[in-house]
This record gives structure tokens, C-alpha cells and sequence, in this order.
């Protein structure tokens, strides 16, 4: 890759290094790939894909701003190339700049109009951008270039959704489990997807599929699936079999397939909405999960100890699983929350899980803080706690679901383009109606929310 080779002499040397880049790439050996694509740089510093490449591994690397660099470089150098404005539109969507990622949207689409792909990721922006119906236009639009992307469907699913446009989403919220993500969730299976119709009793297989929110949403679906096919089966994961095993009407829980036994027909969790035609006004009320009484007593007991007296107590939670697809536009730092830790009248009680409890141990603020997180064991300890406590502020997470789904006073912190669940435009949920929901007014700006919060507590 000698800067003084001819045409002739680099072609080969440099497809294969471009390959080896893509390869490394693809396979995740990010180290690699970045050594390999700063030598190519330093050797061809102008070549258009060397620069794409480069800025597609700065990105995956968290080098955002040199990523978005290398890339507008990389564009302008050949403004013709449909790829680029495609790959900038995701680059430019996963940094917040919703304008720019508008632009190459288009332009994409305007280069290569038969690319499934560039509409695909065009529709993208217009659901982060909040615009619903081009959402689903555009989605549609890469449909019709290639009717089995399962990703454009269940795009078009979630705008949808967040619209409140349920019976239509729950169509096309069916090819989730097309998605590469969705491997696993469902039993390997000669025996169809129950369609609602009667079945008799212990022949219905329920799958608690997708993540612990989810689960723990639909579950108020499962009493009206035991009407059409009583004493179901119901395979989930061991973590929520303390909350699901409170849900009437399950023969048995499971957490293997091979324990399933016989069945005439299975159903995802997720896909009970569908069958029962659920509307924003037809949806089974809050309140079919609770704590034990005697674990609220002993955490009662123990708050008691703990807490200093005539202090309001707010449990927080301010992370969500990193391996989340959209964790990044969910999770803050502890320390984001200075306005609420400035209050004296409030004492903060942290039941957040996982490798982000170490944040606690830097904190500093007039409100007492009492970390609870390494001490929950389970989803019942957490929902033990919120029953002692007098509201709970929290990022979109299971934690959120278990508040309202047992009726705690929830604060709910939810970025420009939530998830579809939480609708648009609105500060309450049919779903929760014990939640009240405080929305960024820019993408990825949270100062806002938080000093709305931190007022209305």
C-alpha cells in the first residue's frame, strides 16, 4: 500500500486489506481492525473507503467524533457513493444529530431508491425524530424492496405502537421473532402458534419471551388467555418465577423446554396482546402483582432502622443492562441527579442492580443516601422495597414495570424517542396508571427532566 505504487501494482494488495478490515470488523476483533486501518490511513489518507471503514471502527470503539470525521471526509470524497450517506445516517442517529442523520438519510435513499437497507435506516430517524407516519411510509417503503426484512416490519411495528395505533402494530409486531435477536426465545417446535381458538385444559404452552419488562407488561394477559385455553403451561426464566407464579390460572411454571411436557398449541407472552385485540381502552388493569407481606414487613423493619426520621424516601434507579439496544439513550450516571441529591427534605434509596451500584460509593449530596442494591436478591426484595418507600424515580427498566404493575408512585425518565410503550405526548400510561412520565425535550438532554422531577416530588 505504498503511496508510490500504480494503479495497477495497489489493487490487489489493497481489496485484500479492505476485506481483512471488514472481516475484523464483522467478527468483533475491534483492536485489530483499528491497528489495520490507521497503517491503510497513513499509507492512502485520501481513499474514500479506507475512511468509511476507519470511521465504522472509531464508532464501534466509542470514538464517536473521530468516526463522524473520517466518515463526512469520506463522503465528500465520493458524494456519489450510496453506502456512505447510509452508513453517516446511523452514525449521525446514534450521536444525537438527528438534522444531519435526516440528510444522508435521503440522500441515501435518493442514490440507491431500490436499497432496502437505506429506507430501512431513513425510517429509523424518522421514529427517533418523532415523526410517525413517515415512519411507517418509509418503513413500508423498504418492505416493498424486499418483503422478508423482518427489521423494516417490526420498525413499522413500533411507530405503530408508539402512535397508539395497537391493532395495526400487533401485526406487524409478529415478525419480531424473525429478528436475528429473537433466536432462542421460542421452543423448537412442529406444533403451531395458538391462534385464540378453545383448547382444553393443560394443552396451551405460554412462553414468557423477550426481556423482564415485557414479561412482566403482558402478564396481565395470561387470566384471559386461561378463559379460551384453561390451566396453560408456562415456561419463563427463574428470575421471574416469583412474580408469574402470582398470575391465576397456570397449571405449571417452567423454566427448560424439556420440562414442558405435552401441548396442542404455544404463545408467546408478547403475543397475547394480538389475540385479544387489546386497545389503549380495553387494557387489564394495574395491580396484579405484590410483594409478600411478611418480606414488606421485613423490609418495613429493616427501613425503619435505616432511614432518618420525617424524610420523604425516593428509590432511584439509574441504569439499565448495557446489553440493551437502547441503553445508551436510557442510562445516566448517578451523579446526573445532583437536583434531586440537593434536596434535604428526601432521603434516596438506591435499588438499582448490577455493576453500576459502584457509583454509589462516590456519592455526595444533602439528601442521605442508603444503597439497597447489594442486598436485593430478587424481583420480590425490590418490590418489597417500593411498597416502603414513597415514590420511585427511574430510567425505563424492569423496575418501572414492577412498580406499576404492583401500583407504586413512579417518576419515569424517558428519552426523546421512547420506547413505544409510553406513547407520545402524554404524561400518564394506560398501562401504569400509577407512573407519571417526564420526557426529554431534546434528544440525549436530560438536565431538564431531572429538574422537573426533582421539583414535582
Amino acid at each position: 500500500m505504498s503511496g508510490a505504487a500504480q494503479p495497477g501494482q495497489v489493487v490487489m494488495p489493497l481489496a485484500e486489506a479492505l476485506g481483512r478490515l471488514a472481516r475484523l470488523e464483522q467478527e468483533g476483533r475491534l483492536a485489530e481492525a483499528d491497528d489495520l486501518a490507521s497503517r491503510m490511513l497513513a499509507a492512502m489518507p485520501e481513499h474514500p473507503h479506507i475512511l468509511q471503514m476507519a470511521g465504522i471502527v472509531s464508532h464501534r470503539l466509542g470514538r464517536h467524533e473521530e468516526a463522524i470525521a473520517r466518515m463526512e471526509k469520506s463522503a465528500a470524497l465520493s458524494p456519489d457513493t450510496p453506502l456512505y450517506p447510509r452508513n453517516m445516517c446511523e452514525i449521525y442517529r446514534g450521536a444525537g444529530r438527528l438534522d444531519e442523520a435526516l440528510r444522508a438519510g435521503l440522500r441515501a435513499v435518493e442514490l440507491a431508491p431500490g436499497d432496502a437497507r437505506s429506507h430501512f435506516n431513513l425510517a429509523l430517524i424518522h421514529y427517533e425524530r418523532r415523526e410517525l407516519d413517515e415512519a411507517v411510509r418509509v418503513a413500508e417503503q423498504a418492505i416493498a424492496c424486499d418483503p422478508a426484512f423482518a427489521e423494516a416490519h417490526f420498525e413499522k411495528a413500533e411507530a405503530l405502537l408508539l402512535g397508539g395505533r395497537l391493532r395495526e402494530g400487533w401485526e406487524s409486531y409478529e415478525w419480531r421473532f424473525k429478528l436475528k435477536q429473537a433466536e432462542g426465545m421460542l421452543p423448537k417446535t412442529d406444533k403451531p402458534q395458538w391462534d385464540g381458538t378453545p383448547l382444553d385444559p393443560g394443552r396451551l404452552l405460554i412462553v414468557g419471551d423477550q426481556g423482564f419488562g415485557d414479561c412482566i407488561q403482558f402478564a396481565r394477559f395470561i387470566p384471559w388467555a386461561c378463559l379460551l385455553a384453561p390451566r396453560p403451561v408456562l415456561a419463563c426464566s427463574a428470575e421471574l418465577m416469583p412474580l408469574l407464579r402470582q398470575i391465576p390460572g397456570p397449571a405449571r411454571l417452567v423454566t427448560r423446554w424439556e420440562d414442558t411436557g405435552e401441548y396442542d398449541a404455544y404463545i408467546p407472552l408478547s403475543g397475547l396482546p394480538r389475540l385479544a385485540e387489546a386497545t389503549l381502552e380495553t387494557l387489564p388493569p394495574a395491580g396484579y402483582l405484590a410483594a409478600p407481606e411478611a418480606l414488606v414487613r421485613l423490609w418495613g423493619e429493616r427501613l425503619e432502622r435505616l432511614m432518618p426520621k420525617g424524610k420523604k424516601r425516593i428509590a432511584l434507579v439509574w441504569a439499565g443492562r448495557p446489553t440493551h439496544k437502547n441503553d445508551k439513550k436510557r442510562t445516566l450516571k448517578l451523579a446526573q441527579f445532583g437536583p434531586l441529591f440537593a434536596r434535604e427534605d428526601i432521603v434516596i434509596v438506591t435499588v438499582q442492580k448490577g455493576e453500576q451500584i459502584a457509583q454509589a460509593g462516590g456519592y455526595y449530596g444533602r439528601a442521605p443516601l442508603v444503597n439497597l442494591g447489594p442486598e436485593i436478591a430478587d424481583f420480590l426484595d425490590t418490590m418489597a422495597i417500593l411498597q416502603n418507600v414513597d415514590r420511585l424515580v427511574s430510567i425505563d427498566t424492569s423496575v418501572i414495570h414492577l412498580a406499576g404493575a404492583s401500583n407504586v408512585p413512579a417518576s419515569l425518565l424517558l428519552p426523546y424517542a421512547p420506547d413505544w410503550r409510553w406513547l407520545l405526548h402524554r404524561e400518564d400510561t394506560p398501562w401504569y396508571p400509577s407512573l407519571r412520565l417526564y420526557r426529554q425535550t431534546r434528544p440525549y438532554q436530560w438536565e431538564d427532566v431531572i429538574l422537573r422531577v426533582a421539583a414535582d416530588i
